[in-house]
This record gives C-alpha cells, structure tokens and sequence, in this order.
C-alpha cells in the first residue's frame, strides 16, 4: 500500500488535484491527475502530474511513475494522435516552471513549427571516448 501523498499547500499543481483551482479533467486515478494545458502549444495539450508532491523525477515513489505513462497512451490515443511529444523537465535550467513533476502530452499536428513543440537537437561529435568512460563510470554507480 502507497504512503499517504504528500502534498504542498503552496503549489499551484496540488490545488488543481485538491480542486481549488479549477481545471479541465480529463482522467483521473488514485496517484495521477490529467487535464488540459490552458497555455497549450497545440490543440489538446494536455498535463498528467502525479498526485504527490515531488519537485523532481527522482524524488517522486515509483508507484507515482508507473500510473503516468498509461494515462499518457490513453490521452493519444483518444485524440487519434499519430505525431506528440512527452515532455517531462527536472530544474529551472532544464525548463521547469513548476516545481511539481509533471509530464506534457503536447500534440504535433503538421511538421511546421506553428503548433506543438518545436526542438532543436545540437548533438556533440567525436565523444566516444568520454561516452565510454562515462558509461563505466555510471555502471559502478548501479
């Protein structure tokens, strides 16, 4: 059986779920809430935040993670999406707004960067010897 969620009575994301601020629902279950982005970047962009309280992935209990991604696959395929993103930020540099874990459901209705999100991908070249050290490195830590 799950803890009890934590909750902060500060958070903009824990009075959408306790109901104080009103929201557009879509599902809810007894560790997510989903509803629709009111600043959407497309049509039907939608939010799923875990019911607990955590300012980041890692912080946030695994039975929390594991009820996100099926709402997610719900909340596509009730929109018939065949192109979306799923968009999860963790820190302030990494653009998080919100310190409270949440996932973006965020259609990508056409290849124009008019709606939807729209990304740049700058990978660095000629880093296979600090890939493989790092990935030695990150292996000793598991």
């Amino acid at each position: 059986m799950a803890a009890a969620a934590r909750t902060l009575s500060t958070c903009i994301f824990c009075k959408i779920v306790k109901g104080e601020i009103p929201s557009f629902k879509i599902i809810e279950t007894n560790f997510s809430y989903s509803f629709l982005d009111i600043g959407p970047l497309s049509k039907g962009h939608a939010l799923i935040i875990p019911k607990d309280h955590a300012a980041k992935l890692h912080e946030l209990p695994d039975e929390y993670l594991a009820d996100v991604m099926p709402i997610a696959k719900k909340i596509a395929t009730a929109q018939g999406l065949e192109n979306y993103n799923i968009l999860q930020n963790n820190g302030r540099i990494a653009h998080q707004v919100v310190d409270h874990v949440h996932f973006h459901v965020i259609p990508k209705p056409d290849a124009s960067d008019e709606e939807g999100l729209v990304i740049g991908w700058p990978a660095k070249s000629n880093f296979v010897d600090e890939v493989k050290k790092y990935h030695e490195e990150l292996l000793g830590k598991l």
